[in-house]
């Protein structure tokens, strides 16, 4: 129990120290220089590669690729320190300085880097009670990659010191959420992912393959891209993920994956170190052909050992950060020189390594001559001399002053007064890291001809032009040559965001040409996409339109239904107008109908003359003249309005012709009916005693066809009073034609004509039956029985026939009807009559009438 008090009292008195030392040995940075007030830089100058077996060459091409662009951006960082330092308008009276720090791409080491920015120089003890010290640095403008810059945003983001990026464009870094301090002036890859799918879109591209880096650049990234391609409409065939760290299986297998694959354009979301593991296997290989599309983090990026891929690359098209022109810096590049003072070292390695000599001096014999310091670096041909793209530089040259202007705001009047706007001065020398953060949030300046200024996200906000597009060419010597085809402008509208030079753009493979890659053909007008079962929506099957529909664009995902008053051509692609289908005079089943209209017409005006002719003949003046000439005027109505119902129906040929078929017929009927009951009175009117003609005479007729034939016109009237006929257009029936025809408008009043007319038939008929034995010689209840036989049979039959027939032929099976049926009628009453009048007329006589000649059958 007293070891534990006293191990306790021991732990407490050592807490109670009153001084803190620093924790370990900051690091030297590479370039450094003191000012009033220090800005911090974190570059990826060396590579760091994790293969042990890459020989000294290999290293050392890794080691100039990064040193070179990445050397430049840091001179560029020095660059705008000093031009701002030598200006009146910003900071005056004020002096910047700069630590700059490599991380090699590396997360441990950026953060490494990050903490020695924010840690003083000073070893020993700190007589700060509370160990709470001011940073070092104000504000560090890195990393280049997007996984290091992740690990040094959230590390600083407790301390409010500002991290400016030229180069993370990871999406993912725009959540303030999560990275409240960080900026950067380059765009965020949601805009390069949104670039790209409208790459691939405006050149017909839907099935294409993916591969990227396995980090927060590449997953991030190819996240947003997939999700902007599914919305508009471009399918992935296959997504990769490598890093160059994994065993060459990996690779091998991707690869294999990309040869047995259908789409022959390929997206690299990845890092250039990433992406030349993956050509080198593609070139052993010898795997060409491929339409790659890159993003700016390596298509932009003249590495020498990409050159031997060029039969791989061939054609390569993709984003690059927009240029610009920066004053100055190329003579400023080309005028540095090195320098032995510690924290200020960084060009040594690369001046040895640039010019092969040494800059140590050696007590032994060196095996490389001695540099100068002054060797010149005209004529020298690499990425740190190369101002021709300083899209990545001017990054960081806007940086500098981003973090500058921001100062400069909260310096620009005098301490401890309160300027106009309210804003409480601050002494230069107490600057705290949160108070430049809140400054950077509302800078906003013009800089060669551009203004800038972060969103709400920390992003670069209102840029011109977003990204230049960007060919790999090769030159004659097998080189490549990256060239500007055009820009891609994120803020204008959809369709108008690229301008391109196409003539300029050389393409993949042998033929030059913009290559295909689709997982189905286009579906051409006519026809409509049905997706494939268990496959991206960009493979289907093109189906032809059913009938009435049609497509008249390309990849129509559905067809369109035509209009009802219209039906698809044969082609599928257009909706024209349906043929109108009624019972014309043209056509041959018009003609042979008006034909036979006619020519019953006529028949019936003939026999007409004949009995008029023969008006004095006993034949004649036995069966009731003037109801015979009646029922042959009626007779000739009804075959005459039969020519009501062919020709197109109009409002008036609709009201007449049932209106005149009804009427007709029911004087025909009536005349028979007055024949039939003038018949049976005749042989009562024979019985002794009996004077029933006096009831039914000549004026008795007359009233009776009126009165029936009345009836049947109130009908009509009534008809078509309250709801007339109208010509009706009917599609229903076909989706080839149209069926203009009458429609009834009431078919109760339909049905009432034609039930009125049938009522008249049957009382016509059991009359004519019940007379059909009188003794007569010329028994005309005979020959009225069969009329009517044959009239009630035909309109039997017309019935199911009517309700069955499609269209046109509704109206000629009602033709038909009236034909037959008046047909019928003049057949059986008239035909027996003129035979005896024209080819008998030794029967035409009163005594062979009354009986006294033995008959002969007719």
């Amino acid at each position: 129990m007293l070891l534990l008090v006293a191990s306790l009292m021991a732990l407490l008195t050592k807490a109670e120290d009153p001084f803190c030392k620093l924790w370990s040995k900051n690091e030297l940075p590479l370039f450094s220089k003191d000012g009033d007030i220090i800005i911090g830089g974190i570059f990826s100058l060396n590579d760091s590669p994790v293969d042990a077996s890459l020989a000294f060459t290999k290293l050392f091409i890794l080691n100039m690729i990064c040193w070179d662009k990445e050397l430049q951006c840091a001179q560029t960082m020095i660059f705008a320190v000093e031009e701002i330092n030598n200006r009146t308008d910003i900071l005056p009276g004020v002096s910047l300085g700069y630590m700059i720090y490599d991380a090699c791409r590396d997360i441990r080491l950026a953060l490494k880097s990050a903490m020695a920015l924010v840690s003083r120089k000073e070893d020993g003890r700190l007589n700060d009670m509370s160990c709470v010290k001011p940073p070092n640095v104000l504000a560090i403008i890195g990393q280049t990659s997007s996984s290091p810059t992740v690990g040094i945003a959230t590390t600083l983001g407790p301390f409010n010191i500002p991290v400016i990026s030229h180069s993370s464009s990871c999406a993912c870094l725009s959540n303030k959420n999560l990275f409240p301090t960080f900026f950067r002036t380059i765009p965020s890859d949601f805009y390069q992912s949104r670039a790209l799918v409208q790459l691939v879109k405006h050149f017909g591209w839907t099935w294409v393959g993916a591969v990227r880096s396995d980090n927060d650049y590449g997953n991030y990234g190819m996240a947003m891209f997939l999700q902007i391609a599914q919305q508009e409409g471009v399918c992935i065939e296959y997504s990769e993920a490598i890093f160059r760290t994994l065993p060459r299986e990996k690779f091998l297998r991707i690869v294999n994956t990309m040869k047995i694959s259908s789409s022959k354009v390929i997206i690299a979301f990845m890092s250039s170190s990433d992406f030349e593991i993956l050509l080198k296997e593609l070139y052993i290989q010898n795997i060409t052909g491929f339409q790659w599309i890159g993003t700016e983090s390596w298509i932009s990026v003249q590495n020498p050992s990409f050159a031997q891929y060029y039969k791989v690359m061939s054609g390569a098209i993709g984003m690059a950060i927009s240029n610009a022109v920066i004053p100055s810096l190329k003579n400023f590049l080309l005028n540095v020189r090195p320098s032995g003072t510690p924290g200020n070292a960084g060009m040594v390695k690369y001046w040895e390594l640039l010019f092969n000599c040494t800059l140590t001096k050696q007590d032994n014999v060196s095996v490389l001559p001695q540099c100068s310091g002054y060797e010149d670096f005209t004529g020298i041909i690499n990425q740190y001399t190369d101002t021709s793209n300083l899209g990545k530089s001017n990054n960081v040259y806007k940086a500098v002053y981003a973090v500058a202007y921001a100062l400069h705001d909260l310096l620009q009047c005098k301490d401890t007064k309160v300027t106009s706007s309210n804003k409480m001065c601050v002494n230069r020398m107490n600057i705290e890291p949160w108070q430049v953060l809140n400054s950077l949030k509302k800078v906003n300046f013009t800089n060669n001809e551009e203004n800038f200024y972060f969103d709400e996200n920390g992003d670069p906000a209102s840029r011109v032009r977003t990204y230049d597009v960007v060919n790999w060419q090769p030159n004659k010597d097998g080189t490549i040559d990256i060239v500007t085809v055009g820009g891609y402008f994120a803020f204008l509208s959809a369709g108008q965001q690229f301008k391109m030079n196409y003539d300029s753009i050389v393409w993949a493979g042998k033929e030059n040409k913009v290559p295909r890659s689709v997982c189905s053909e286009s579906c051409q007008p006519g026809t409509r996409k049905a997706v494939q079962k268990g496959r991206p929506v960009c493979c289907y099957d093109c189906l032809p339109c059913a009938e009435g529909e049609i497509s008249n664009t390309t990849d129509s995902s559905d067809c369109l239904k035509c209009p009802l008053e219209y039906k698809s051509n044969e082609q599928k692609d257009e909706c024209i107008l349906k043929d109108i289908e009624f019972l014309s005079f043209q056509e041959i089943m018009g003609l042979l109908l008006v034909v036979l209209s006619l020519f019953g017409a006529f028949l019936t005006l003939l026999i007409t003359l004949v009995f008029y002719l023969n008006r004095e003949t006993p034949i004649v003046r036995a069966n009731n003249s003037e109801l015979s000439f009646l029922l042959l005027f009626s007779l000739t109505l009804c075959f005459l309005c039969s020519l009501t119902f062919i020709g197109e129906p109009s409002e008036w040929s609709c009201m007449l012709r049932h209106t005149a078929f009804g009427i007709t017929f029911v004087m025909c009927i009536s005349c028979v009916l007055g024949k039939t009951i003038v018949v049976l009175m005749a042989f009562r009117a024979t019985i002794p005693g009996n004077n029933i003609m006096k009831w039914f005479g000549v004026m008795q007729q007359r009233l009776s066809v009126c009165s029936f034939t009345l009836i049947q016109i109130l009908i009509c009237l009534l008809w078509l009073l309250t709801s007339p006929p109208f010509p009706n257009k009917i599609m229903r029936h076909s989706t080839e034609t149209i069926i203009l025809e009458c429609n009834l408008g009431s078919p109760t009043a339909f049905y009432a004509v034609l039930g009125y007319i049938g009522i008249l038939a049957c009382l016509c008929f059991i009359l004519a039956f019940l007379a059909r034995k009188l003794p007569d010689n010329f028994n005309e209840a005979k020959f009225i029985t069969f009329s009517i036989l044959i009239f009630c049979a035909v309109w039997i039959t017309f019935i199911p026939a009517y309700i069955s027939s499609p269209g046109k032929y509704t109206v000629a099976v009602e033709i038909f009807a009236i034909l037959a049926s008046s047909f019928g009628l003049l057949f059986c009453i008239f035909i027996p009559k003129c035979y005896i009048i024209l080819l008998r007329p030794e029967r035409n006589t009163k005594k062979h009438l009354m009986g006294k000649i033995p008959s002969k059958s007719v």
